[in-house]
């Protein structure tokens, strides 16, 4: 063998060892360490895949942001409570049986129903209203246990939506209200409610419950004898199912309305003020993996939102014949015309 090829031998030699060497040197990537066997997530929604599409899709954004894929590395199981909050016992068990690496819900109906289900596999909490008022967590700065998330713990919220309905409707002096009393979580919510309307010189009255189409019939005829100024619609997913009958309802007695999510506003409300619930969702995810990656939900503070938006329909307010004073359209995050 000639000197060239002595020499060509053994730079190819040396080449091989330096690139086995730099291999051996690079971290497996995430998606490399999922290929084995995909993570699984245990998605158990409010509602439907269909009222909840929104969300739904910036949580997938959100795992794809980070690198996720289905049917890769990581699979969602998806669950719905149809609006029955009293079906999450068994949707949980049914997912449970899966063995999922964590559970992702919402509100404090699924949260509760997670937390009873549960004591080892990681809760994430998209959105809950107040997880230390309803005991599903001690603290938010260290929740313990397997549960983490996020919380609106804004409790002024209520307050909010009646300071601008006020604002809409200076007039206005008693407005009825709509809520779901099978949520625990509102019912802290209504005696805060109270609260700021007594603040705000406002008369509740009358102060309507039920998520199904009997009792929101009956309800709509106990508003109509009462004759109110205006309306407040208190949050609840099972309750948005109906937003289209609860619009159409107001528009018919003509009565000025907010709302506590930009859905209704978009079927036909008046206007609304909420958290960004899709960025909630979207950040839903960026929990999801930290779990996965080994983060205890225990040592991960629940966070909250520091996005809200003001919605308003120039549209409704015109069938209300209802003027919209300057100062509300310039601060509106989205008008709808």
């Amino acid at each position: 063998m000639g000197p060239d090829a002595v020499a060509s031998m053994v730079a190819r030699r040396t080449f091989l060892g330096m690139l086995g060497v730099g291999i051996a040197a690079v971290p497996l990537t995430a998606d490399a360490q999922m290929a084995g066997k995909p993570y699984r997530i245990a998605y158990l929604g409010n509602s439907s895949a269909t009222q909840e599409a929104d969300l739904v899709a910036a949580f997938r954004q959100g795992l794809r942001e980070l690198n996720y894929v289905e049917g890769q590395n990581i699979v969602i199981d998806f669950r719905w409570a149809e609006g029955r909050y009293e079906r999450f016992p068994t949707l949980l068990a049914d997912a449970i049986r899966l063995n999922p690496d964590v559970i992702v819900t919402a509100g404090t109906p699924g949260a509760l129903a997670a937390k009873n289900a549960t004591k080892t596999i990681p809760i994430v909490l998209a959105v809950i209203a107040d997880p230390i008022r309803v005991g599903v967590v001690p603290s938010l700065a260290r929740p313990g246990g397997n549960i983490t998330g996020s919380a609106t713990m804004l409790h002024d919220l209520a307050g909010k939506r009646l300071e601008l309905l006020k604002e809409l409707v200076p007039r206005v002096s008693r407005i009825a209200v709509i809520w779901n009393p099978s949520n625990p979580a509102n019912l802290s919510l209504i005696e805060e409610l109270k609260d700021a309307a007594a603040k705000l010189r406002l008369t509740i009255e009358p102060m309507v419950g039920g998520i199904n189409d009997r009792e929101l019939q009956k309800g709509f005829a106990a508003i109509a004898a009462a004759r109110p100024d205006a309306l407040a619609v208190e949050p609840d997913r099972a309750l948005l199912v109906h937003r289209a009958q609860i619009t159409a309802f107001a528009a018919k007695r003509r009565l000025p309305a907010i709302y506590p999510y930009r859905e209704y506003v978009e079927s036909g409300g008046l206007a609304s003020y909420a958290p960004n619930f899709p960025e909630l969702f979207r950040r839903a995810a960026g929990y999801v993996d930290k779990v996965l990656k080994g983060a205890k939900p225990a040592d991960l503070p629940i966070e909250q939102p520091t996005t809200f938006e003001f919605i308003l329909s120039v549209k409704t307010a015109k069938v209300l014949e209802l003027p919209i004073p300057q100062s509300l359209l310039l601060r509106a995050d989205h008008v709808i015309r």
